[in-house]
């Protein structure tokens, strides 16, 4: 029994699928089944029941399970203390940001760790919050600055500040300062708006809204483009929902106009995530408390175009 053994054995029993778990880890399933009957062989035991959706553990495996989920934390755990245990601080770490966060939020974290981290690795990725999280999940990243994560068991989410969805629209005559009327929830029905597709964090959260209220959208146009979705509705093809600090510059131009959503109000949340398994990490941990102390930063600053209200803690 080594651990690439314990580790792919942790990983169909999360999965519950031979076949997930080998796509997860990049491997044939073919050489994951022999992974998995060498360990069966080597203990004696049956680790799965097999079933017509996939597998579940038998006693054996729910035993083994809970002691493999700690060996492979203690491996890790002690691989990265003493990596630590030079000089200075060294390591790997990748940061999933989404693209108006990079651009606020990046170098200021190169300058933090190059002055204070010389040693560690950092890897920025951009993406949308639906992507980070997969990234996540899968290890890609070891923390992500997203909006709206899907909840999670395996994610451990810190809330940093929410931002009301605002409807956004062509130029209008006669409006002043790029702001309109604000419209109610309801009124967006009549609209033909342009979304991101599913399974996009701003679609899944207006949608959820509009569905607890009764309110069926008409999306004529599926754009996850940023850039796009805010050029086709200043050409008047149709209206979207976005934070203000999306699409601020553009309204101070007089290319598009803003109108708040009420009764009720759609809410973005940014927030942090990290997996759980990974709060002991010490590098991870000081990544987290960096990132969070950034965000409080930019958002009480004067640089900040968004309209928000702070929810997490203060730093």
């Amino acid at each position: 029994m080594d651990i690439r053994e314990l580790r792919s054995f942790i990983h169909v029993a999360r999965a519950g699928s031979f076949s997930r778990a080998a796509a997860e880890l990049f491997i044939a399933q073919p050489a994951l089944s022999r992974q998995i009957g060498k360990l069966e062989e080597e203990l004696g035991v049956t680790l799965f029941a097999r079933h017509g959706r996939g597998v579940k553990l038998t006693s054996a495996g729910a035993t083994l399970l809970e002691r493999a989920e700690l060996i492979t934390h203690f491996v890790r755990q002690t691989s990265e203390q003493v990596r630590a245990a030079g000089d200075s601080v060294s390591g790997h770490l990748s940061v999933g940001l989404p693209p108006a966060v990079m651009l606020s939020l990046g170098p200021a974290l190169v300058e933090r760790f190059r002055r204070d981290f010389p040693r560690v690795h950092l890897h920025l990725r951009e993406g949308l919050s639906v992507s980070l999280q997969e990234w996540v999940l899968d290890r890609r990243v070891d923390l992500a600055v997203m909006y709206n994560p899907a909840p999670l068991e395996a994610l451990e989410v810190q809330p940093v500040f929410s931002e009301s969805m605002l409807l956004v629209g062509p130029p209008e005559p006669g409006t002043v300062g790029g702001r309109g009327a604000p419209v109610r929830l309801h009124e967006l029905s009549g609209l033909p708006l342009i979304l991101p597709g599913a399974p996009h964090s701003n679609r899944r959260l207006v949608e959820q809204v509009a569905a607890e209220n009764g309110c069926r959208l008409r999306v004529v146009l599926e754009v996850d483009s940023v850039a796009l979705t805010k050029t086709l509705v200043s050409r008047g093809y149709g209206y979207s929902l976005f934070t203000y600090g999306a699409m601020h510059e553009e309204v101070a131009r007089g290319e598009l106009v803003v109108r708040p959503v009420e009764r009720p109000a759609i809410r973005s949340v940014l927030t942090i995530a990290t997996l759980r398994e990974r709060q002991s990490s010490q590098l991870v941990a000081e990544l987290r408390k960096l990132v969070h102390g950034k965000l409080h930063r930019i958002f009480h600053g004067d640089d900040w175009h968004g309209e928000g209200v702070w929810v997490g803690d203060v730093p």
